[in-house]
C-alpha cells in the first residue's frame, strides 16, 4: 500500500473517529486504562462476538495483562456511570483490553480498518499518558506548596499562641497591680 493511500485512510479514520470519542471509551479499571470489547468492536465496525471469537482463537496472544474479563461488580459499577444505558442485555461479562491488548487486536482482526483504528487508539493512549504525566508533576507541585502552607500555617498558629500568651501575661500583671490590697499599709489612711 503506498503512502498516499495510507495517509488518506488515516485522514478518513480521523474524520470518522475523533480522538475525543476514543478517549471517552477508555476507562480506569483495576488501576489500568482499558477499553471494553463492545466499544472496540464498534470502532472496528465489527460485531462484538466476531471480535471475541478472534480473541478466543488467539488466546495465547492475550495474557492477563493484555486482556481480562470484568467481574459482575465491575460491570455493574461501569454501567452505573451511564445515565441512559445502551448496553442492552448482555449474556456475558465483557472483556476489557489494556493498551497492549488493543495493539494485539490489529494482528488478530487483520483488516485495514483494524490497523488504522488501532494506530489511532494507541496515539490517544500515548496522549493520555502524556497528559497524566504532566498533571502528575502539577499535583506534586501543589502537594509541595500545600506542605509549605501547612508548615507556614503551623508557624502562624504558633505565633498567635505566643501572642495570646503574652497578652494574657500582660492582662494578669495589670490585674495584679490594680487589685484591691488588704492588710497593713504604711502611711496609709485607716479605713473605718
Amino acid at each position: 500500500m503506498n503512502k498516499s493511500k495510507i495517509s488518506e485512510q488515516d485522514n478518513q479514520i480521523e474524520r470518522i473517529i475523533p480522538e475525543e470519542t476514543i478517549a471517552e471509551k477508555i476507562f480506569l479499571i483495576r488501576g489500568q486504562k482499558v477499553m471494553i470489547d463492545r466499544d472496540l468492536a464498534e470502532l472496528y465496525d465489527v460485531e462484538t462476538r466476531i471480535l471475541n471469537q478472534a480473541v478466543r482463537r488467539n488466546r495465547n496472544r492475550f495474557p492477563d495483562d493484555f486482556m481480562f474479563q470484568l467481574t459482575a461488580k465491575e460491570y455493574k459499577n461501569l454501567r452505573s456511570q451511564f445515565v441512559i444505558s445502551s448496553w442492552g442485555g448482555s449474556r456475558y461479562l465483557p472483556m476489557v483490553f489494556t493498551e497492549q491488548g488493543v495493539a494485539m487486536l490489529s494482528s488478530v482482526l487483520n483488516s485495514n480498518r483494524a490497523i488504522m483504528v488501532n494506530i489511532k487508539i494507541i496515539r490517544v493512549f500515548t496522549k493520555l499518558r502524556g497528559i497524566l504525566e504532566s498533571h502528575r508533576d502539577i499535583l506534586l507541585r501543589i502537594e509541595q506548596l500545600q506542605g509549605k502552607d501547612t508548615e507556614h500555617d503551623e508557624k502562624i498558629i504558633l505565633i498567635f499562641e505566643i501572642l495570646n500568651r503574652l497578652q494574657q501575661y500582660r492582662q494578669d500583671e495589670e490585674d495584679f497591680r490594680e487589685r484591691r490590697r488588704i492588710g497593713y499599709k504604711p502611711g496609709g489612711k485607716k479605713h473605718e
